[in-house]
């Protein structure tokens, strides 16, 4: 069997756990990567995931903010999580779990959003945001990260790097998440980890891809200006391997909907 990962950042997994279940009993992946979760540790809500078969969860949480969880069928092993800047506010989480002929290590990452203002002396939350992509450079480039292991990375990481990844690259050159600033730190971390951007991978580079719609408008499907601030990527032995991805972007409409939508990356059984 196929190997499918997905990831999505829930807004609060309490209040759209019913939203969890419908797309994992529709959709079915594998491992579901969620973010800001907004739940205090030890208070996800996996009785109806165990329910659909996904018995295996490990969380790192907090009350009402940030937050991140692995909900997989597999069994989980090597649970870790690791903090950035110093700060212990649940962006990370890692997770091995063994597919029908191997070993893959996944780490799951919300990326601070950032603030309104790209300003890192004006604004704090944008300095954080930079600091924390700097310090994500060296954890990617690090000797650490095993060179033969699969591996994958997903999450919020709270950055559209290319042009055709927002509605408008002119309009959005000074908005946070596609600042010249950050797209260039978000390009300096894919290279460190040698790693394969999955999506754009099967998606041209020159074909508009969202995965981020904002609750500001009023009909977000009519005006269609999205960002892809959610992300798979994969060692570069996975990435050959790759079958294809899928954006749910109907999820967007379904009731009390995230402002995300789930993205699935599918991988051939000899993963």
């Amino acid at each position: 069997m196929p190997f499918r990962i997905a990831t999505w950042n829930i807004n609060s997994v309490r209040l759209r756990i019913d939203l969890v279940a419908r797309f994992l009993k529709d959709w079915s992946p594998d491992v579901l990567c969620l973010q800001e979760t907004k739940c205090p540790q030890g208070q996800f809500p996996s009785g109806p995931l165990h329910e659909l078969g996904y018995r295996h969860v490990a969380e790192r949480g907090q009350k009402g903010y940030h937050g991140v969880a692995i909900v997989s069928r597999l069994p989980l092993a090597d649970v870790e999580s690791r903090n950035f800047c110093g700060k212990d506010d649940c962006r990370h989480i890692a997770a091995t779990v063994a597919t029908p002929s191997s070993r893959v290590e996944i780490h799951n990452f919300y990326v601070p959003a950032g603030g309104d203002e790209p300003d890192p002396e004006a604004n704090e939350k944008f300095a954080h945001k930079l600091d924390f992509l700097k310090e994500l450079v060296a954890w990617s480039g690090s000797g650490a990260r095993a060179k033969n292991r699969h591996r994958i990375l997903v999450g919020d990481l709270n950055v559209a790097p290319l042009e055709h990844d927002v509605w408008s690259h002119r309009d959005l050159l000074k908005v946070v998440s596609h600042t010249p600033v950050e797209t260039d730190l978000l390009g300096r971390v894919l290279a460190a980890g040698k790693w394969t951007d999955v999506m754009r991978q099967h998606v041209p580079a020159d074909r508009k891809l969202y995965t981020w719609w904002s609750y500001r408008a009023k009909d977000w499907a009519q005006s269609d200006r999205g960002r892809r601030l959610d992300h798979v990527w994969s060692s570069a032995g996975l990435a050959g391997r790759s079958s294809g991805i899928e954006v749910v972007r109907e999820a967007r409409s379904w009731p009390r909907a995230s402002d995300h939508v789930p993205v699935i990356a599918g991988f051939s059984a000899q993963v």
